[in-house]
């Protein structure tokens, strides 16, 4: 196509001359320069010549005067490029006073000194020149002012400062033109800073952007609506704020456990209950078991009764084991709670387990084996090793794991993973 059209112009230009030839040569029209005495005839025809060849040498010569100092920027933009290389990578490597050097030095050339200065603030900041990283930030917000303020709250919230940090994004917070970084920025800053409620604000759009990863994005939204339910002073506010949120954020795991607990420390332990039981049923989550384990002695009884059941279907559950043993020592079923929680234990040992277990010894009137398992509770959690109980040598718990028989949604066996 492009061979074709190239034919079809040059064919055009030909008719144009042609014609415009011939137009010229019935009348190629007269020029008349008078000048201090000088008198100048020409045709039309010789003038354009002239004119055009004076345009090209007048070209020439200027190309020919500029080329020393084009020769010279054009060497500054490549040594400027190069050390703008060079600095980022120093920057990656870890070298931060060789980075902010070269950074520093690439600002110099106007095309890259937004980005050099926003790079050398943060090898700055990395070289601990928090001061230094502050200043340099201050010429970068000339050039790009809206990095530059992110970059800004990101150091100052990184230097413990969490409130200055969402308190400098709070006004483009409010005009909803914050950069997706600077809303990672904002919720960040709002979660340190105990403000739930505008972290809350950056979540929607987060999501629209797409920007962040889903994976990042579903711990940020977890973290995000798990402060901002903790965050509700009374179980009025807590009932309404749950009603509130829309419906995928009542699902996730998070936040189905920062309601129950603070639904079960507002006294209402039914409807912690029921969300918990509810959200199991969609999907198995070892963190909202150990929450139910954990609550209160109200509804004791049909709590337990009902974790018994799912021990049926999950066997293998060291948490699901481990709340059911914390229940039975509420309930002070020494002997009953024994069984769950040394399975627990001998499947993924817990510092829970060890303590209920403590407390089942102290029920028997062990107190000696009872400091053992209180022993092992601080060491678990500290991360050292535990002792061995000396009634455990004696038997063997088997911890091999129990195939259960679960069927899909069209009733079809499977064995569960």
């Amino acid at each position: 196509m492009k061979l074709w059209r190239w034919i079809v112009g040059l064919i055009l230009v030909a008719v144009i001359a042609a014609f415009a030839w011939h137009w010229v040569a019935d009348d190629p029209g007269y020029v008349l320069i008078h000048l201090r005495g000088t008198t100048l005839q020409l045709t039309v025809v010789s003038a354009v010549v002239i004119l055009l060849l004076a345009w090209a040498v007048i070209a020439a010569l200027v190309t020919l005067i500029r080329w020393p100092f084009g020769a010279l920027n054009s060497r500054h933009r490549r040594l400027s490029r190069r050390r703008l290389a060079d600095g980022l990578v120093a920057l990656i490597e870890g070298r931060h006073g060789e980075a902010e050097r070269d950074l520093n030095r690439a600002a110099r050339y106007p095309s890259v000194r937004g980005p050099a200065l926003l790079a050398a603030a943060e090898a700055a900041e990395r070289h601990g020149e928090s001061t230094r990283a502050l200043e340099t930030l201050d010429l970068a917000a000339q050039e790009t002012p809206r990095a530059a303020r992110v970059l800004r709250a990101r150091l100052v919230r990184r230097a413990g400062r969490s409130t200055e940090a969402a308190a400098l994004l709070a006004p483009e917070a409010n005009s909803a033109s914050l950069t997706p970084s600077g809303w990672i920025e904002y919720a960040e800053a709002s979660l340190e800073s105990g403000d739930a409620r505008g972290a809350v604000r950056a979540l929607e759009p987060l999501q629209k952007s797409g920007e962040l990863g889903a994976r990042a994005f579903a711990d940020l939204e977890s973290r995000t609506v798990a402060a901002y339910i903790t965050s509700a002073p009374d179980g009025a506010s807590l009932s309404t704020l749950w009603s509130q949120l829309p419906k995928g954020q009542r699902r996730l795991p998070a936040a189905v456990d920062a309601y129950a607990r603070r639904a079960s420390a507002f006294g209402q332990s039914m409807a912690a209950m029921d969300e918990i039981e509810t959200a199991l049923r969609r999907e198995w989550s070892p963190s909202l078991i150990a929450t139910y384990g954990s609550m209160g002695a109200e509804d004791l009884e049909q709590r337990l009764r009902r974790a018994e059941g799912w021990v049926d279907t999950h066997p293998n559950d060291a948490a699901l084991l481990t709340a059911v043993g914390r229940m039975c020592v509420r309930a002070r079923l020494w002997g009953k709670a024994k069984p769950f929680l040394e399975r627990a234990l001998a499947i993924e040992p817990n510092a829970d387990a060890w303590e209920a277990l403590g407390d089942v010894y102290v029920g028997e009137a062990h107190p000696e084996l009872a400091q053992r398992c209180y022993r092992n509770a601080l060491a678990l959690a500290r991360g050292e090793s535990t002792e061995v109980l000396p009634e455990s040598r004696n038997h063997r718990i088997d911890t091999r794991v129990t195939a259960v028989e679960e069927r899909d949604q069209h009733g079809v066996p499977r064995l569960s993973p």
